[in-house]
């Protein structure tokens, strides 16, 4: 069977309808590859394709994806369109037939941020509380909302829990289980639940959200960088201020959405994941901040990076009367370590003996990473790079803070064309 979304519904509704007999070749071809890579995983089935494979039924054939896609043997695809949001039932669909539940795990594991040790909590209401924010939103009624899959646990609305990366308690005021775009007020969550809570002031998307008493910091999200941008403007002065509050919301909200100010144009200039994301963002400043945007051609975001290593000294010294300034630092530049997964600056401090006082080291990882921002190239981003800070010097009284940062800044532009 075939499914044709509605276009006038955004893909609320659809209709089954028979597979068109141009393409009826090409889906009997790609069914039996699908009867193919799940028959390797499943005996009985391959048996069965092998001896008459339109005998298989389709409840056979979601038993063994489910079970190869939990062996994480398979990734089930399905095909939509995110812009007229058709597809997204039989997604949803899939969801429940194919992907894990929380029962199908141990447990989570995550970290102590007091001690360092693993934690493993089992997916149960008699477990500490933990949960995950993987969503943020704006609703024009309850404001914020934050979207968590409670991992451990129970919450109930009106009481606190604590943030690990913020390291600060906050009142959960409300709870809703959300259905599409309403909200059904619930008193409380428990383990394997997915809920909109309403009352954070300090949240981010990838935060840990815990019980104060028995923290834990779960495996954080890893953003992609974004990787195309287009200048806009508001197509009338009076604009201004709403297309920056829009802005500031989609950016809460979408963490692989980027905003800033072009230093050479002052043009405000959005990046994303590709043209039709930003084309998505554009929509909804126009939808629902009633903003409507000129728009420049899509740029590609082009980074540097670096294959080699090189060593470098830099002396920063000047003197003007009076006090001077003073910095002398001894770096190795080369690229991450390959277990280093955070990306950005990798930077390491292997000064031994007080040849830079300990209060000047940080100053020196700020230069470096700030230096990160310009290429030298091309004046474009350089992702990652790996510094060992590993000799220099000092002056009594001409260094200070200022000073070793200039330095990092001065070594970075001086050694990475080597």
């Amino acid at each position: 069977r075939g499914i044709v979304w509605n276009e006038h519904d955004k893909g609320m509704t659809f209709t089954e309808v028979p597979i068109p007999e141009d393409m009826l070749d090409e889906v009997a071809e790609w069914r039996e590859k699908l009867l193919e890579s799940v028959a390797d995983y499943d005996e009985s089935l391959m048996e069965k394709f092998f001896e008459d494979p339109n005998s298989i039924t389709e409840r056979e054939i979601l038993d063994a994806l489910r079970a190869a896609v939990l062996d994480a043997k398979i990734v089930p695809m399905v095909c939509g369109s995110s812009f007229k949001n058709k597809g997204v039932q039989t997604m949803l669909d899939y969801v429940m037939e194919l992907l894990p539940s929380p029962l199908d795990s141990e447990g989570v594991v995550g970290t102590n941020p007091d001690t360092g040790a693993e934690v493993l909590l089992k997916p149960s209401i008699n477990e500490p509380f933990a949960a995950l924010a993987f969503k943020i939103a704006t609703d024009p009624f309850v404001g914020r909302l934050c979207f968590i899959r409670v991992y451990s646990g129970n919450l109930e609305a009106g009481s606190y829990v604590y943030n690990t990366r913020s390291e600060s308690k906050e009142r959960i005021s409300r709870i809703f289980q959300m259905h599409a775009n309403k909200q059904n007020p619930v008193p409380n969550v428990a383990a394997g639940d997915i809920a909109a809570v309403v009352g954070f002031k300090d949240i981010k998307t990838g935060d840990t959200l815990c019980d104060e008493k028995n923290p834990i910091i779960l495996e954080s999200m890893n953003f992609p960088e974004p990787v195309i941008g287009l200048a806009i403007e508001p197509k009338t002065q009076a604009d201004v201020d709403k297309l920056g509050m829009g802005l500031a919301k989609l950016a809460e909200e979408d963490p692989t959405f980027r905003v800033q100010t072009d230093q050479e144009t002052g043009q405000t200039v959005i990046s994303g994941m590709g043209e039709l994301h930003l084309d998505i963002l554009i929509d909804r400043l126009k939808r629902e901040f009633k903003v409507e945007v000129n728009q420049g051609a899509p740029q590609v975001a082009y980074k540097e990076a670096i294959f080699g290593s090189t060593q470098h000294r830099e002396t920063y010294k000047k003197q003007s009367g009076g006090r001077g300034k003073f910095a002398d630092i001894q770096v190795v530049i080369s690229p991450i370590d390959p277990d280093f997964e955070k990306g950005g600056l990798q930077f390491v401090n292997e000064i031994t003996g007080g040849s830079i006082p300990r209060e000047f080291i940080p100053s020196v990882e700020k230069g470096f990473a700030a230096a990160m921002v310009n290429g030298v190239l091309a004046g474009y981003p350089l992702p990652d790079m790996k510094v060992r800070l590993i000799d220099g010097s000092f002056h009594a009284v001409d260094s200070d803070a200022l000073s070793f940062e200039l330095a990092a800044k001065m070594a970075y532009r001086e050694a990475l064309p080597k």
